[in-house]
């Protein structure tokens, strides 16, 4: 029977734990606060004894690709050797960090945000290939700014290239590995999607790219364990008929284990950037919060809009209600597929969520590495008292999520879970090694 505490090793680098904080919105950007920013959200789960931390996706261009306000990016090797004093921060606690690089693709700020087009211009997206025909639709009806810029093939190798430069930058700067956004409607996610890929060169098979990607990452830095999420678009809304199954999500990360990766993230995932992420309540707090109410009408184009979009996110919720590990099964089927490790996330809240992914006496393993992103918002400390045998407080009400449209950083707003923490708190119990 495998633990939480027990040691695992990813491409050569031994964990202290199986338990690790999955990327998340930082909200840091890259201003003269980012580094600070980074510490202070990611060090608290170091502190506590999380054996690995994902830092949330970081977009590997100089241009473009943000998917939701204040994201870094990492393709500036000066501001990315900043990035030092985080990586030691983290290393003296004894756990390791890995950075998640990105790229929104057709996912960018420029498709949907409002303000962002009013103070920079309605930008290009780049594309896989021509979007659906469901996203141009919108486009006529005005809900979303669709303007394509489809790569080339030549154009897809630099963009591999930006991945494996800022790769190299981060091993620079203490990185102990790389993790890649590969769901999310990520550009990868498109690039692996037959809902986005229609292109007639080699990279019409998706896989392609993150292999390529891969190629660029080891010529630029080294032999570093090296993660991917890969995407079953089981979530996807009925209408979209061309979509990743999850036989094809297990081909993909039998391919990728087979080369270059050393370990793999299956995600049950829609097409688009829907409450399938995130799997819970509607955020009812959040929409009421006065103070927000001017920022939702800048990012969706004022007041009306914004209402409409209020709606269409509790009809999403209502399609996507709170499941508790919900990538359990496709996990399990990886696992058996790949001699990589399976890292699962996703709904995971207790500590007999946890021992069961990871393999009790009945149960074949689900994964070798077990994650939680949203709980972190609420719980900055949560590892010591998860690892000592408590659950997390998160209720997956979602209302840390949708201020992050309006820039916001990502932050538990439910009272009764702010209060609760506060009593732990006082009690100690975000001590380390309190069992």
């Amino acid at each position: 029977m495998t633990r939480l505490t027990d040691p695992v090793t990813i491409g050569g680098l031994e964990l202290p734990n199986r338990l690790y904080r999955a990327p998340l919105l930082e909200c840091a950007g890259n201003g003269p606060e980012a580094v600070e920013t980074l510490i202070r959200e990611l060090e608290p789960a170091a502190a506590s004894g999380a054996g690995l931390i994902f830092q949330g996706a970081s977009i590997v261009t100089a241009d473009g690709g943000c998917a939701a306000p204040n994201m870094t990016r990492v393709h500036d090797p000066k501001f990315v050797a900043r990035l030092s004093r985080l990586t030691d921060t983290i290393h003296d606690h004894g756990s390791r960090i890995f950075i998640q690089l990105g790229h929104g693709g057709l996912r960018s700020l420029s498709l949907w945000h409002a303000g962002h087009r009013k103070r920079h211009g309605t930008t290009p997206q780049t594309a896989v290939s021509r979007p659906p025909w469901h996203l141009r639709v919108a486009d006529r009806l005005g809900l979303l700014s669709v303007e394509p810029d489809v790569l080339s093939t030549a154009e897809v190798y630099d963009l591999a290239e930006a991945f494996g430069r800022a790769a190299g930058h981060a091993v620079d700067a203490g990185y102990d590995g790389i993790h890649l956004s590969g769901a999310n409607m990520s550009i990868v996610q498109q690039f692996l999607s037959p809902y986005y890929n229609r292109r007639d060169d080699e990279f019409a098979d998706g896989v392609r790219f993150l292999e390529v990607v891969a190629d660029e990452i080891r010529a630029h830095a080294g032999d570093v364990p090296l993660v991917t999420k890969v995407p079953a678009e089981t979530a996807a809304p009925p209408f979209v008929r061309r979509r990743l199954t999850r036989g094809d999500a297990i081909d993909a990360a039998q391919r990728l284990a087979a080369g270059e990766y050393d370990a793999v993230v299956p995600v049950a995932v829609s097409v688009y950037w829907d409450a399938s992420i995130v799997r819970g309540a509607y955020p009812d707090r959040a929409w009421a919060a006065s103070e927000l109410q001017a920022d939702y009408d800048a990012a969706f184009g004022g007041r009306a809009r914004a209402q409409a979009v209020r709606a269409l996110t509790w009809l999403d919720t209502q399609l996507h209600p709170r499941e508790p590990c919900w990538n359990d099964s496709l996990c399990r089927a990886v696992r058996a597929a790949v001699d990589v490790p399976v890292l699962c996330e996703g709904g995971i809240r207790e500590r007999t969520h946890c021992e069961r992914l990871l393999g009790e006496a009945e149960n074949r393993p689900a994964a070798d590495l077990v994650g939680m992103g949203r709980p972190f918002y609420a719980e900055p400390k949560l590892p010591a008292r998860l690892l000592a045998g408590g659950d997390a407080l998160c209720a997956s009400c979602n209302n840390c999520t949708v201020p992050q449209a309006a820039g916001e950083p990502g932050r538990c707003r439910t009272p009764s879970v702010v209060r609760q923490r506060g009593r732990l708190e006082a009690d100690d119990a975000y001590e380390r090694n309190k069992e």
